[in-house]
């Protein structure tokens, strides 16, 4: 239900503000991203059909026809057109046709790339406050092991999508390393797992992880995911279940 109802509105903000939100594991960001666009997309195309009617039928026409009476040679012919510039002038017009493609941008992106993407004005306002508040800017790869900006991440996730199409598709190679309390499995794969971001728990077989690190190497399993093991693991909605098919497993190093 946060997914459909609250979910919409929270994929409006940055990215740094979504992970701090109580609820962030509990929605489905690719759902949410996906309906807050459309949504945005819908809202903002809606208004400039309204905005667009109400300016041609008065405001713009009136201002043709008070540049008429003041003098300006105008082809009555030409009035229509006249006033649909004036509309298209406008900066109200922009701004809702803008929105218009943002909430497009924002919906492509994460049904088809997995980038989930807040509205550029709240994204700029989050650079200005922390900014002017003097916080550090986050490291999206270390926090979650791929480009997670807003323009370069989409860019960078159409560049992943385009390099997963050439990827064969094999099971993942697994392998454990060192020994309890630092004992690590490594799980390499030819996919990026959705909502596998650091530092999530994870459950293989019997055993519970935590996600240390995600990296980039080569292909053909270029994504790779690092884990600790756990002491001990506590079921539920938010734990990640890994159950490969067939994997293939690497000697203990």
């Amino acid at each position: 239900m946060l997914t459909y109802f609250l979910g919409p509105i929270l994929a409006l903000l940055p990215r740094a503000w979504r992970e701090s939100a109580a609820v962030r594991e509990s929605v489905n960001w690719r759902i949410a991203t996906v309906l807050s666009g459309f949504g945005e997309s819908l809202i903002a195309l809606t208004s400039l059909l309204f905005w667009y009617s109400y300016s041609v039928t008065h405001w713009a026409q009136e201002a043709v026809f008070a540049a008429i009476r003041a003098g300006a040679e105008i082809n009555p012919n030409a009035i229509g057109f006249a006033a649909l510039a004036i509309w298209a002038m406008h900066p109200l017009t922009w701004l809702i046709a803008y929105m218009t493609v943002e909430g497009s941008v924002r919906l492509v992106g994460a049904a088809f790339t997995e980038t989930y993407l807040g509205i550029f004005p709240l994204f700029v306002l989050e650079k200005i406050i922390r900014k002017v508040s003097g916080g550090s800017e986050p490291n999206p790869a270390k926090a979650t092991g791929f480009s997670q900006g807003h323009l370069s991440s989409y860019v960078g996730a159409i560049r992943e999508k385009a390099m997963v199409k050439r990827l064969p598709l094999v099971s993942d190679e697994v392998c454990f390393s060192g020994r309890a309390p630092d004992e690590f499995l490594e799980i390499r794969a030819c996919r990026r797992k959705a909502d596998w971001n650091p530092p999530r728990i994870v459950r293989y077989q019997d055993a519970y992880f935590r996600l240390e690190s995600c990296s980039e190497g080569t292909p053909p399993r270029p994504f790779h995911y690092q884990l600790r093991r756990l002491a001990a693991g506590v079921p539920g909605r938010t734990v990640l279940i890994y159950s490969p098919e067939e994997p293939s497993v690497r000697g203990k190093t």
